[in-house]
Formats: structure tokens, sequence, C-alpha cells
């Protein structure tokens, strides 16, 4: 196992922002790591990464204790952080050769210029940082965490800031390097981890609550969920009157996703409330759900 987590728990006073939380990643894997804010993401991938120390559990990385060897666990992860801390005032080039010399990387002129066409930061690489776009700045931090050649790459929301083809280019890069590195992919932007991660580790109040396929995730209640539109601001309380709705979660105040015993019925129901009340319905879908639906589902059910 790349990176095997047992029992993990991280307290801030009372609270458990991370609580009794195990699961394990192997070579090769592209997992993304979801959760609302605060629901303990960061603070688990500063603890795999050595940043913060747990009050209970263990962490290996490539066999080795976190806890006994953290800096032997630092030579074998590139971190991307999602603060992503950078000195404005260097030059791109100048920092990745600061960055490389704290990693002690052997052939520096390289491992430098591997890195900056890997990110696609050729075009901006002579400027100094603080003169880069926010896309650009993400890709110097993904470019710090690739110089040592890492096993294992923990990426904290890497692509906040990029334009729609930054992304696209970002991903790809990312799924390249996922062919021969574990990598534990957090992000907001659920389309993107679909369209990455294999694998999707969700955790919630502290605690896990799903580990499972994409795939997997989204067979869940896919016969019997409808998604509704409204033009219309609606209560929770119309939907809860029709008999063959289940569940109901609350997507906005308009856009719902529901669950229904019979889903013919509850389209027919959802109809006959909408003309008895004058209601738009400006979209109606069943089944399929979307990764957003399962996690929406999951975390706020």
């Amino acid at each position: 196992m790349s990176i095997q987590v047992n029992g993990l728990v991280k307290k801030y006073g009372e609270q458990k922002a991370v609580n009794d939380i195990s699961f394990s990643l192997n070579k090769g894997e592209i997992v993304g790591f979801l959760g609302p804010n605060g629901a303990g993401k960061s603070t688990t991938m500063k603890i795999i990464t050595g940043y913060l120390q747990a009050d209970a559990g263990k962490v290996t990385v490539s066999n080795i204790d976190v806890r006994e060897h953290p800096l032997e666990v630092k030579k074998k992860i590139g971190y991307l952080p999602e603060a992503n801390p950078l000195y404005y005032d260097m030059y791109v080039r100048e920092y990745l050769d600061f960055t490389a010399g704290v990693h002690q990387v052997s052939n520096k002129k390289e491992a430098i210029e591997k890195a900056i066409a890997t990110v696609g930061l050729t075009p901006e690489s002579n400027k100094k940082i603080g003169q880069l776009s926010k896309g650009y700045k993400q890709r110097v931090g993904l470019a710090a965490a690739l110089l040592h050649d890492p096993e294992v790459l923990i990426l904290d929301e890497p692509t906040t800031g990029l334009d729609p083809n930054q992304i696209i280019e970002i991903r790809e890069v990312i799924k390249r390097l996922g062919e021969n590195k574990t990598v534990i992919f957090s992000s907001h932007i659920l389309q993107e981890v679909e369209a990455i991660c294999d694998r999707v580790i969700i955790i919630n109040k502290g605690k896990l609550i799903a580990d499972d396929s994409v795939q997997n995730l989204r067979k869940q209640s896919n016969d019997n969920s409808i998604r509704v539109s409204f033009k219309e601001s609606l209560e929770d309380e119309w939907l809860r009157r029709l008999s063959a709705i289940e569940t109901i979660t609350k997507v906005n105040t308009s856009e719902w996703l529901l669950t229904a015993t019979d889903v013919n019925e509850a389209k027919k129901q959802l109809l006959e409330l909408a003309l008895q009340n004058n209601l738009n319905i400006t979209s109606l879908q069943s089944g399929g759900q979307s990764l957003e639906d399962v996690f929406r589902s999951l975390t706020q059910g």
C-alpha cells in the first residue's frame, strides 16, 4: 500500500475534526477526497504529510510511519496545499531552484525544466511569481510539488483559479501522473472529480461516510431518483405532501433532488402540483444520479 490510514483521530479542543477514519490507497490510483467545508479533509491531508500530528491512529506512506519518521515520509510526498504559499518576489525558476535545494534534488536544472514543461508553465517561467495570474501561480505550486519526483501526490484544490482550458490541461497532467504515482485529489468541483478519479472517499463531520468507485456511488438510488426544477421558489412542505415522494434534498430554493417509491407516479404528482398552484417546471429528470447528487444526499441526509 502506498498510503495506509488506520483509526485516525484529530481533536481541536472538544471537537473531533477527524473521527476514527481508516482507508488505504495503492500506487496508480487517483482518489477523489471529498467533503463539505469543515469536514476534516485538509486536516487529514496535513496529517498524512506530517504537517500535523494525529491524536490517535496510525498513518504509513510507502510502509514508513509518519509519526516515527516524518522527514522520510516528506521525501515520498509532493504536496500542493489549498493556500499554495509562494514567495511573490522570487522569479519562477529561482523559487523552483530554492525548492529543489530544500528537497536535495541531485540534478536541479533538469528537474526544474521537466516540472515546468509538465505543468505547462513555460510561457510564464521567466516572470516573478507575483506577476502571474492565479492560474499560473497554481501551476508553480504544482511544479514545486513534482520537483523531487515523489511517489505520492496530495493535491488540495489544485484547479482553483484556473480557466476552463487550463483546467482541462491540468486534468490531463494529473491523469498522466496517476499512472505511476498515488494521487489524492481534493476538490469542490465535483465534475472535475468525476473526470479524473475512479474512486471517491467522502467524509462528513470528521467521519468517513463513503469509499467506493464513482460508478458504484452513482448507482445509489439510481432507479428511483428525480431531479426537478421550478421557475418559482418552493417550500419543503409542498413536496412532502406528495405520497410518491420518499426523500427530498434541497439543491437551492427552486431545485430539488428526490427519491420516489414510484417514479412515474411521482412525476404525475409533481405535474399535478404545478398545475394546481400555477407553478412552472423548468426541468424534470429521473435516474442517472451525478456525483454531485450522491454527495448532496450523503452529506445533507
